[in-house]
Order: C-alpha cells, then sequence, then structure tokens
C-alpha cells in the first residue's frame, strides 16, 4: 500500500498521507514521497492548487517511532542530513507557483503541525487539535519557527513553541494559524470547493502575488516597494492581465 495517495479534482491535486494506522507519522519514506509529488506538481501548469491531507482520523502525528530511534543512534552529521531532508519539505510549499492547502483534521503535531504550518493556507475542522509538543521530550520545533514566527507575534510563538501544549482549531484561528474552520461531516466537500475558487482566478496574477509576499520576508520598507513595483510592471505584461481590462474596458 503506498504512503502517499496522490489524485486530481479538476485541476486540484490532493495528497494524501497514508499511514492511517501510524497517524500519518513522517518517516524517510513518506517525507521523499511528499517532495517528490509537490515537485511534480510544480510542473504541471494545469494545476491551479495542492491540497496536502491525511487518511483516516488525523492530519499527521509528526516524526514516527522508527525516525526517533534513528535520531537517538545518529551522529550529528546524520541527523544534519535528516534535519534538512524535512527542511526541504517544509520549504517547498513557499517556492511552489500555486497555492498549497493544508487541510487539518484530528491531530496536527509536532512534524505534522509543522507540516501545515509551512503550508500557504490551513483550513480545520472544527475538532481538530494542533500543537508542537517536541520540548516534551527534550526535542526543538526547531525547522518550524522560521514559519511560525512568520504567522505569530514573538510572544505566541515564544509560547507555543516553549511550552508544548495542545490547542484547538478555535484558538489556532485566533492567533491567525488557521485561515477557515469548517464542520467535521462537510470538510472534503468544502476544502475541495475552497481550493475550486483559484480555477477561477488568473494563474499568473495569484503566481506572482504569491512569490512577491514571499519575497518581503527578509527586505525593509522601501525595497518592499521596489519589489511591488516590479511585480505589479510584470503583471501588467502578462496575457491575463491584458486580456482582462480589455474586458473591464468593454463594459466601461
Amino acid at each position: 500500500m503506498s504512503e502517499l495517495l496522490v489524485e486530481s479534482v479538476g485541476a486540484i491535486r490532493i495528497l494524501t498521507l497514508n499511514r492511517p494506522d501510524k497517524r500519518n507519522a513522517l518517516n524517510d519514506g513518506l517525507v521523499a514521497d511528499v517532495k517528490a509529488a509537490l515537485t511534480t506538481a510544480d510542473k504541471d501548469d494545469s494545476l491551479r492548487a495542492v491540497v496536502i491531507r491525511g487518511a483516516g482520523k488525523d492530519f499527521c502525528s509528526g516524526a514516527d517511532l522508527s525516525a526517533l530511534m534513528k535520531i537517538a543512534g545518529a551522529s550529528y552529521e546524520q541527523n544534519l542530513d535528516d534535519a534538512k531532508s524535512l527542511a526541504d519539505l517544509f520549504a517547498m510549499p513557499r517556492k511552489m507557483k500555486v497555492p498549497v492547502i493544508a487541510a487539518v483534521h484530528g491531530r496536527a503535531l509536532a512534524g505534522g503541525c509543522g507540516l501545515a504550518t509551512a503550508c500557504d493556507i490551513v483550513l480545520s475542522t472544527q475538532t481538530a487539535v494542533l500543537g508542537y509538543p517536541e520540548v516534551k521530550i527534550g526535542f526543538v520545533p526547531a525547522i518550524v519557527t522560521a514559519f511560525l514566527r512568520r504567522n505569530v507575534s514573538e510572544k505566541r510563538a515564544f509560547e507555543l513553541l516553549t511550552r508544548g501544549f495542545e490547542f484547538t482549531a478555535q484558538e489556532a484561528n485566533h492567533l491567525g494559524l488557521i485561515n477557515r474552520i469548517y464542520p467535521e461531516e462537510a470538510f472534503d466537500t468544502a476544502v475541495i470547493e475552497y481550493a475550486s475558487a483559484y480555477t477561477k482566478l488568473s494563474a499568473s496574477a495569484v503566481q506572482l502575488t504569491k512569490h512577491l509576499l514571499y519575497q518581503m520576508d527578509n527586505v525593509g520598507f522601501e525595497n518592499s516597494i521596489s519589489l511591488g513595483a516590479k511585480a505589479n510592471a510584470e503583471a501588467r505584461m502578462t496575457e491575463d492581465c491584458q486580456k482582462g481590462i480589455a474586458r473591464f474596458l468593454d463594459k466601461s
């Protein structure tokens, strides 16, 4: 049985973490499969969004037992290589052309919560539970810190990372970590409907906007304005924009 299921619904690519008996815990194989699937999706110009979800009762519980055992017996260099592999996965959604959406149900903990946090959009059921509990076993929620720090205030990030408590979808929404919350029974349909909204928008405009937003992470105000001007000019030259302006002028 494949540990990652890949399917398409129209222009939406759906990646399902498929280790339900292990609460979709991340092992080397699953991490490699998700990275390969995201790479393939990024090369498919017909797609307008990617959804990552989990099979069974949970989204993802983090690293599995075999991964933790490997950490315990590995050298620093081996652990660094392993950490870089996970870091590469977390970095991929921001680098992709289309929006990457995490569809969270059940538990999203440790690396599972990190994976969701690394996505562009997070949708959740009302009963989902999230958390970064690594400190409870002497570990550090290290890679996700780069993303969490950009999503919430410094003091909120400090509390979430150093206390290790679980929090509800409603609390996550209040913190700004979740975009939308849906009833459990309507979740799958709601996720597809949300993702499908991107099929009605300009692909080039969404791509340019996404790239611009993340480009501004490490630049000052003046440089941000300059990047915005360049993106504005680039957008004007796209076929989507020129057709859109023509349609608007025809109506006026």
